[in-house]
């Protein structure tokens, strides 16, 4: 019934092809490309059932495994939980709009939904089953809901359930990442910032909501308790630790350029002046552009500046823009056509769906065809590499496996080879021995169980065998190379060998 209307009008019907683009590019993705290292670690994180995980919280986690129990374990299953997140998050933007708009709903919202899927950033972290489409998606509703009861609060018929909600549904964002910190950021500086709403720092509403947020994260806050805080050490080393000091000019033009390009070159202007000039058809008196203005600012501030000092990744910022979507529809629709028949766009749509076309195409063939990169370099990008080859691996390893008899250890040098491997062999029980601290310390904590036994060591030129590992067995056999090549080119070597009688002395000491 939602979406009876969009379908219905005369806009869906001249734009049913960009909508049926990128549904098709968003297929193939799901079912043609074999799980990202990342996709393929989170997966083995719910296999094994935890409070929390050294790299990130754990709700993803949760519903990796809770799906894969129900369903499975298949490139179908590994990405359902993008088809209920995104479902989610595109009912909660029709929800937006029809809360901004008072008239012409359907055109809003179908602009919404085709700038959102144009958008480099957020076409590949709505496919890829990591945390953060999750975290989107309870980000976004999280503000829709504060949004609401801060505008009822204003008018004195402010509603409380919309604000625990709002506070519930934050806490499912925090326990996808920890970066949905800066929503959280960007409401309180609402209530600072603006003076209507400046007495809410004196209802206890505030208070129990805070209260709700806080008792989600007990999950977390449980493991790092219980593991001497490593996952929080791990994001403070790695953001606010500067490997060196000094100010770090490339990693801010990094951090600026990129997500200048990935959120999209042709949506800036839009946003600039959807914050500083909100359009006269935006529902009056909301505090809408407010909440959206704090948020944006907050995040990128924080970030920018971090960028100056450590690293900043892009995609850290991807809660920052949610918000900033509906008011964008204004600055693309020719002022007046949403009022007749006949809809009228300004040419620099074209241009925005053809870039987001073309990237998402791009995409699909770089990580299901063929890594674009292996076409002028036989090194560049090796985490897109890691896609390819794994049906003729499994092979190798499973040869040399039943050779040894006995389930003997199967060791990889890099929680992404492990993962991985694990996935293609539907086996929890891969292990990574790496000088990286990463989940799998956690769970093979130096285990006595393990010593005497043989393995399967796989490695690449990426991550090769270190001699401390290979001193941890009496004897190991000479590599077998496994040439990955994909239409003829070249992509990877990986390299199989046996070792026997692992000792395992000290070896998780780092």
């Amino acid at each position: 019934m939602v979406f009876t209307s969009v379908f219905k009008s005369l806009i869906s019907k001249r734009w049913l092809f960009l909508l049926v683009a990128f549904a098709l590019l968003r297929l193939g993705f799901w079912f043609a490309v074999f799980p990202n290292s990342d996709e393929a670690y989170y997966w083995l994180w719910g296999q094994n059932p935890g409070w929390s995980y050294y790299d990130h919280p754990p709700l993803n986690a949760w519903i990796q495994g809770g799906l894969s129990a129900i369903v499975g374990r298949s490139t179908f299953a590994l990405r359902l939980s993008n088809l209920f997140s995104n479902a989610a998050l595109f009912y909660t933007y029709y929800k937006i709009i029809s809360y901004l708009y008072c008239r012409e709903i359907q055109y809003y919202f179908l602009l919404t939904v085709l700038l959102i899927l144009a958008s480099p950033l957020y076409f590949l972290f709505l496919s890829l089953a990591w945390h953060d489409h999750w975290l989107i998606t309870f980000s976004l509703i999280a503000a829709y809901w504060f949004v609401t009861f801060l505008d009822g609060y204003l008018d004195r018929q402010a509603q409380t359930w919309r604000l625990y909600a709002s506070a519930i549904a934050i806490g499912l964002a925090m326990l996808c990442k920890y970066n949905a910190i800066f929503v959280i950021f960007g409401f309180v500086a609402v209530l600072i910032a603006d003076r209507r709403v400046r007495a809410l720092w004196r209802d206890r509403r505030l208070y129990g909501a805070a209260a709700i947020v806080s008792l989600s994260f007990i999950p977390v806050l449980g493991w790092n308790i219980s593991n001497g805080f490593q996952s929080f050490h791990y994001y403070f080393d790695r953001s606010v630790q500067p490997a060196s000091p000094g100010i770090k000019v490339g990693a801010f033009l990094a951090f600026t350029i990129v997500s200048f390009l990935v959120v999209s070159p042709f949506y800036w202007r839009g946003f600039y002046t959807s914050l500083t000039r909100p359009s006269s058809l935006i529902r009056k008196n909301s505090l809408y552009p407010t909440v959206a203005l704090w948020v944006f600012a907050v995040s990128s501030i924080f970030l920018i500046l971090l960028s100056l000092v450590s690293a900043a990744l892009y995609y850290w910022n991807i809660t920052a823009y949610l918000l900033l979507f509906p008011l964008l529809p204004t600055a693309f629709f020719v002022q007046g056509s949403t009022q007749n028949s006949t809809l009228k766009v300004k040419p620099i749509f074209w241009v925005t769906q053809l870039y987001g076309l073309l990237f998402a195409t791009l995409l699909v063939m770089h990580y299901g065809l063929l890594p674009l990169s292996a076409l002028v370099s036989r090194d560049a990008d090796p985490d897109s590499r890691m896609l390819f080859g794994w049906d003729k691996i499994e092979t190798v390893v499973t040869t040399q496996a039943e050779m040894l008899g006995a389930s003997p250890l199967l060791i990889t040098t890099d929680y992404r080879s492990a993962a991985a491997l694990a996935y293609q062999l539907n086996n929890k029980a891969v292990i990574a021995l790496s000088d990286r601290v990463d989940q799998f310390d956690f769970w093979y904590p130096n285990n006595s169980s393990l010593q005497g036994r043989n393995a399967v060591i796989l490695s690449d030129d990426w991550f090769p065998v270190p001699p401390k590992l290979l001193a941890q067995f009496d004897r190991v056999s000479p590599p077998e190379t496994v040439s990955i090549t994909r239409f003829g080119v070249w992509i990877k070597n990986y390299y199989v060998q046996k070792g026997y009688q692992f000792k395992g002395n000290n070896l998780w000491k780092k």
